[in-house]
């Protein structure tokens, strides 16, 4: 027979996996914004500098500060008491009221003491956006998910080093026709780092995309070999949809930055400086001359910034590869659905042992 112990470990598996909304009647009121309250508390009582100008003296700005705090707090007291709450206790629950006081009490503050009304609006819009990400961060169970994302990479590359050696060779070899390549010197060497930049955060968000296109598919075949359980509803496949896609992107990074840091290497032993010459390729805004068992190694931006590019284009490469590739699919993405399968099998025990504690009729079932 169950326990409601047992439950909350199964409530606790769910989270640490990075899929909260696997609970059932996960609510924001009650497990999203009551989870952040220390941090929203943080910022709200930081907010309190809104009242004060650099234009004023110091023992103004002391009395401002003092004042705009004492006005947040008292704020928040009037609604714990309109709440039915204890003027001083915090929220137990974080509702539409007190979001709107979090949004736009601070931003008064500077309306209140030097009528700007443009900051007015950069604070409130300001703090609307921070909990719009506290609502992703915490109800998408982003940070559960890195985590366990991190943690699973670190075991996958200390003990499955042979299963890695056996994957990367066919991305250094397709890196390897890149990276001796003129042109992509030329391009690569000569582009701002704004650009380079951009172009990371571009093959970045196009490799999430073609993730994100092929998910539907894969959540199909995983849903329907767990198991007997009851169908996803959508705000949980995309609960799903997330954790996957930022397990696989950091699966794509730490690969893309190991080749980053072989072609740097190489690079230092096999382009010296008659090469750039020969190329007619400048070393950039800096480079660095030293010797290794005498013979000269010259790192410069040129070369960090190739192997960046080359490092991008693998990442997207092996990305793609990730949802379409035999090899990568069993060395990999497998494994990740293996344990995507425990889970939708632990979510299907979960269900039939809440329906045995709980009753039907319970506002906290």
């Amino acid at each position: 027979m169950g326990t409601p112990a047992k439950l909350a470990r199964y409530e606790q598996r769910f989270r640490r996996a990075g899929l909260p909304l696997f609970i059932k009647d996960f609510s924001p009121t009650h497990d999203i914004f009551s989870r952040a309250v220390p941090v929203l508390v943080l910022v709200f009582i930081a907010e309190m500098l809104g009242a004060t100008s650099l234009e004023w003296p110091l023992w103004q700005n002391l009395l401002a500060a003092g004042f705009g705090l004492a006005i947040l707090i008292s704020g928040f007291g009037v609604l714990n008491r309109l709440r039915g709450r204890r003027f001083w206790s915090f929220p137990t629950r974080f509702g539409i009221p007190e979001l709107a006081v979090f949004v736009l009490l601070p931003a008064l503050l500077p309306l209140a003491s030097e009528g700007q009304l443009r900051q007015f609006f950069g604070v409130a819009v300001g703090n609307l956006v921070f909990v719009g990400l506290v609502y992703v961060v915490v109800g998408y169970g982003l940070i559960g998910t890195t985590i366990w994302g991190l943690h699973r990479l670190g075991a996958e590359l200390a003990n499955s080093v042979a299963s890695l050696v056996r994957a990367l060779p066919l991305l250094l070899v397709f890196s390897l026709v890149l990276f001796v390549n003129t042109e992509m010197w030329q391009v690569f060497a000569g582009m701002p780092v704004e650009f380079i930049v951009l172009s990371v955060v571009a093959f970045t968000l196009l490799s999430d995309l073609f993730l994100i296109l092929r998910l539907p598919k894969e959540l199909d075949v995983i849903e329907r070999d767990a198991g007997s359980g009851p169908p996803l509803r959508r705000i949980q496949r995309l609960n799903l949809s997330i954790s996957l896609v930022i397990r696989q992107w950091m699966q794509g990074l730490v690969v893309s930055a190991g080749v980053g840091l072989f072609f740097v290497g190489f690079g230092l032993l096999a382009i010296s400086e008659h090469i750039y010459e020969g190329w007619g390729i400048s070393p950039g805004s800096w480079s660095h001359e030293f010797e290794l068992f005498g013979h000269p190694l010259l790192i410069s931006a040129a070369l960090v910034k190739v192997a960046i590019g080359i490092a991008n284009f693998t990442g997207l490469y092996y990305s793609i590869s990730l949802m379409t590739d035999a090899t990568y699919r069993t060395e990999f993405l497998d494994n990740v659905t293996d344990e995507l399968r425990e889970l939708f099998t632990a979510r299907t025990e979960y269900l039939e042992l809440r329906k045995r504690l709980l009753p039907a009729g319970d506002p906290h079932g």
